[in-house]
């Protein structure tokens, strides 16, 4: 049995830079997995089937379904594997769980099944289900472009914490759809953003909270009903530049360091909020697999 950690994430910076004529948006953006994640098991069978702790997820839709089936029908494979997952990243918030397991599966199957991947084809599968999928086959820290199936990866973070907060709103359906279509002209940007953090970056691998930045910050009230309440209640309890995981709801906030991280999730959840303290996670999930006895 093969053991894995998938990780979340948070964007750093997110632009949009317009519209492809493929009806997609072209997008820059600063990535960074975090040390909040989902346990995933693989173990050889006879065909594939998959269990999860949250019966809502245990579907055929689930990205960990797609990414076993495209795996098996691209190489030919007549294995297959019992999956079971333990959801840990809150879903449908913009931390990437969906996309994070995804890949992780890609990689864990490829290794289970003896396929000897490479790492290149093994994106090119990713980027088949879905946008976000391709980072994750790397994770740590990357510089993510086109539509997200570019990835440069970057140094590895030095310490860098962050506090989660989980607003309690109606899930949205089509929720990154809907973020996209309600962009105007306006809030496309060249790049101007990404370049700069990654500048301080290379100088010494650390983010400033000053120069993070997220398109979806301009119409996250909007497509959000109700989560500028909790965006003050974030303030309130000492957070500042606050800005939306990915497409959201989630919002996050860089802090200085563990302790001022763990008293602010502390007095969030005082108030009864979903609240989480997380740091920067690893330069390649893979070093996380463990095997089993």
């Amino acid at each position: 049995m093969l053991t894995y950690l998938a990780p979340a994430k948070v964007n750093l910076v997110l632009e949009v830079l317009g519209k492809r004529d493929d009806g997609y948006h072209e997008i820059r953006s600063l990535v960074q997995t975090i040390n909040l994640c989902d346990v995933l098991s693989f173990e050889l069978a006879d065909k594939n089937s998959f269990e999860c702790i949250e019966p809502s997820l245990q579907t055929p839709d689930n990205l960990v379904v797609q990414a076993a089936e495209l795996l098996r029908e691209v190489s030919g494979c007549q294995r297959g594997a019992k999956i079971k997952l333990e959801k840990r990243i809150p879903w449908g918030a913009g931390l990437g769980g969906g996309s994070s397991d995804a890949a992780i599966t890609l990689l864990a199957l490829s290794r289970l099944w003896k396929l000897k991947l490479t790492t290149s084809k093994l994106v090119e599968l990713a980027a088949r289900l879905g946008s976000d999928v391709p980072f994750f086959i790397h994770g740590g820290m990357a510089l993510i472009e086109g539509r997200g199936e570019k990835v440069t990866l970057l140094a590895a973070s030095a310490s860098s914490w962050f506090v989660l907060l989980l607003p309690p709103l109606p899930k949205l359906p089509r929720k990154t759809q809907q973020l996209y279509s309600r962009l105007k002209t306006k809030h496309f940007t060249g790049g101007r953003f990404v370049d700069k953090a990654v500048r301080a970056w290379s100088k010494d691998r650390r983010a400033s909270s000053s120069l993070l930045f997220n398109v979806f910050d301009k119409v996250a009230f909007e497509a959000f009903p109700g989560l500028e309440e909790y965006w003050r209640s974030f303030e309130a309890v000492g957070a500042k530049g606050i800005h939306l995981v990915g497409s959201g709801p989630a919002l996050f906030a860089m802090v200085d360091g563990e302790a001022e991280a763990g008293e602010m999730r502390r007095r969030l959840r005082q108030q009864g909020l979903e609240a989480y303290s997380v740091s920067a996670f690893g330069e390649n999930v893979k070093i996380k697999s463990q095997r089993l006895k």
